[in-house]
């Protein structure tokens, strides 16, 4: 399968730069699977589409200051994206720029130093890092929050590119699609008997990357730490076997679920993923998909074609084009169903 075949063109001022004023007064694209209708609507409309007993599983994540500002030992400025810890101290890291940083090179940000130890499969670097103190004062003090290049507006509010539900520190980009819950359609759903259950998957930026591969099947996928505890994996097989749908909240989600599911059942547990979905797999675990409106030949926008079927999804995306959605992380959501 070509690469190519999930490519689409996209007026530039369809990028969202700024969130919704309101977090659940965003668009709302409908795709019904089974009659190949597309509706349009609000997101706040979610709470009529998602029933008593539903699971809706949500990405716990929250994002850390994860862009670093340092300089190299010759003074030049030097960008370190933090993605995955993978040991005391160290780190897997985007770093520009990548071509002046060879391993055995040092960067300094504040009173940190960081050495590069080796140079990662994906073109980035494993680099150990010295500090004073507390790694997380270290890095409240030091880091940025990483917006997506394609955000070229300040953000004036962080906390807007956090979701109401974020707890667990980790991850170099956000959840997007749970960027649109507000805690009280939480409550709303809550209230009418949909089980609300959180799980883990630390969000690195190559999920936002285009393929550069030809071929679909010859992308590597890039690998994120994930949790899910008993009480969720408990609550979604409960959901599963009295015959409710599982709701997921994004595509970091649809990874999790369908990496931990097997044989029909959501197994708790903890590790790395580098599940890479696209047209022709199979979906064991996830019903229902929220999710935001991708980019071009990314890996994202492949998980949604292999999940309500690419012709359906491209011609979705032309319908969100011709009446003006907003794309991207502040962009508007899809619910398909």
């Amino acid at each position: 399968m070509k690469t190519e075949e999930f490519d689409y063109h996209l007026p530039e001022e369809l990028i969202a730069q700024t969130p919704a004023e309101r977090r659940d007064s965003s668009r709302l694209l409908i795709l019904d699977r089974a009659h190949k209708t597309i509706t349009h609507g609000l997101f706040s409309d979610i709470v009529n589409y998602i029933h008593p007993g539903d699971a809706l599983v949500i990405n716990n994540t929250r994002v850390i200051k994860a862009r670093l500002l340092g300089r190299r030992r010759t003074g030049g400025r030097v960008e370190v994206l933090l993605l995955n810890p993978v040991g005391r101290d160290t780190w897997e890291c985007l770093v520009r720029p990548g071509n002046k940083m060879p391993p055995g090179e040092q960067v300094f940000v504040g009173d940190m130093v960081g050495r590069i130890e080796a140079k990662t499969s994906y073109g980035g670097r494993l680099i150990k890092w010295q500090y004073q103190g507390r790694w997380e004062d270290v890095l409240e003090r030091y880091g940025e929050i990483p917006l997506p290049p394609y955000i070229k507006t300040p953000l004036k509010d962080p906390e807007r590119y956090q979701t109401v539900y974020a707890e667990v520190p980790g991850s170099a980009a956000a959840p997007t699609a749970g960027l649109h819950f507000t805690p009280s359609l939480l409550e709303t759903l809550k209230s009418k008997g949909v089980e609300i259950v959180p799980v883990t998957l630390n969000v690195g930026l190559g999920t936002f990357r285009p393929v550069k591969a030809k071929y679909v099947e010859e992308h590597k996928m890039h690998s994120e730490h994930y949790e899910v505890s008993e009480e969720a994996a408990e609550t979604i097989n409960r959901c599963r076997e009295s015959g409710h749908r599982v709701f997921a909240v994004g595509t970091t989600v649809v990874r999790v679920l369908e990496t931990v599911g097997k044989g029909g059942k959501i197994v708790a547990g903890k590790g790395s993923t580098d599940l890479f979905i696209y047209p022709g797999y199979q979906f064991k675990a996830v019903d229902c998909l929220i999710t935001n409106f991708h980019l071009p030949k990314s890996t994202l926008l492949m998980l949604v074609s292999a999940f309500a079927g690419k012709q359906f999804v491209m011609e979705a995306y032309q319908e969100a084009i011709k009446h003006r959605y907003r794309f991207f992380s502040f962009g508007d959501a899809m619910l398909i169903l």
